[in-house]
């Protein structure tokens, strides 16, 4: 197999696994009972620390110690913030599926446009018949799982202010994120996002419902699920995500967010309750073929400099 083609496969395949550990995430955040100024900032609090570990094993110290003096590293984490709140707010409001939904219109539709936009890259994709064909059966597919799914719902109230706000902060964090980390090391470009997201949102806690005392985990079961929410949907799936983009850009693992939906339906069928139908079993091999076309193709890594830490 030509190396090219390995990497597509490779990327696919960790793009893919941290889908499913993001579609986890509504497991954890619908499992506890502690408010959510606890749920936005603990979990962000276990990931930082594991990856600062991370960071001292691989000798990058010296890269996370100069991005606290980046202004940039901070608006990164303020996105960080407003996507977990954002997110969380539309999981109590619109349901788990509808907001893996929105997850993917940033993953797999808005991060490809910004990136064209801003930094005027990736226009061979945007006409790649492969791509563009991949790109709609995905988002066509994952579509039928909500509606299947019937966890469509109304939008109203505070979800007409939440919905626009996922897919941007899901599309600009990621993007920039993983710009950054083409100069330096994703493991300090992550780690310093999660530790300022962590102490912002601490610092954010009296905004938010249950205030400065809902930062209190209340019990043994939710001071696990949290930690594990931090270590999978912070940590292992980020670090499997930008991997992905390292070994084959950032359009086809923003594409294959395309199965979040996906596993998101089985979640809510298996583990909470909700029910399925035969049009959303109908959207998973839509979504998963989309995915395979748009594996079609050139797919060239994004190569790291390390030159600065912009």
């Amino acid at each position: 197999m030509p190396e090219s083609a390995a990497r597509t496969r490779n990327s696919a395949a960790l793009a893919v696994f941290a889908a499913f550990l993001w579609a986890t995430y509504y497991i954890f955040v619908l499992s506890v009972r502690s408010a959510p100024a606890a749920i936005v900032a603990w979990p962000f609090l276990a990931a930082g620390v594991v990856f600062v570990g991370v960071v001292v094993q691989r000798g990058h110290v010296g890269q996370l110690l100069a991005l606290w003096g980046s202004p940039m590293a901070y608006f990164r984490s303020a996105l960080l913030i407003g996507m977990q709140v954002s997110v969380l707010a539309s999981t109590y409001v619109a349901g788990p599926v509808d907001t893996s939904l929105l997850s993917l219109v940033g993953d797999a539709a808005l991060t490809p446009v910004l990136l064209i936009v801003i930094y005027r890259e990736g226009a061979d994709r945007a006409r790649s018949p492969y791509f563009l064909g991949g790109l709609t059966l995905s988002i066509a597919g994952a579509t039928l799982t909500i509606v299947g799914g019937q966890g469509a719902k109304v939008i109203h109230g505070i979800g007409w202010l939440v919905a626009p706000v996922v897919p941007l902060t899901v599309a600009l964090y990621f993007l920039l994120s993983a710009r950054a980390s083409m100069r330096v090391p994703s493991d300090a470009v992550l780690a310093q996002s999660m530790l300022v997201a962590a102490f912002g949102s601490i610092a954010l806690s009296p905004l938010l419902p249950g205030g400065v005392q809902g930062l209190g985990v209340g019990s043994l079961h939710d001071a696990v699920f949290l930690i594990v929410l931090g270590l999978t949907s912070f940590f292992l799936a980020q670090v499997l995500y930008f991997k992905a983009i390292e070994l084959a850009g950032i359009f086809l693992p923003t594409l294959l967010m395309a199965t979040i939906p996906v596993f998101t339906l089985i979640v809510a069928v298996t583990v909470l309750g909700e029910t399925s139908t035969w049009i959303a079993l109908a959207g998973i091999p839509i979504a998963v073929g989309g995915g395979l076309l748009a594996m079609r193709g050139s797919h060239p890594a994004w190569t790291p400099s390390y030159a600065d830490v912009r």
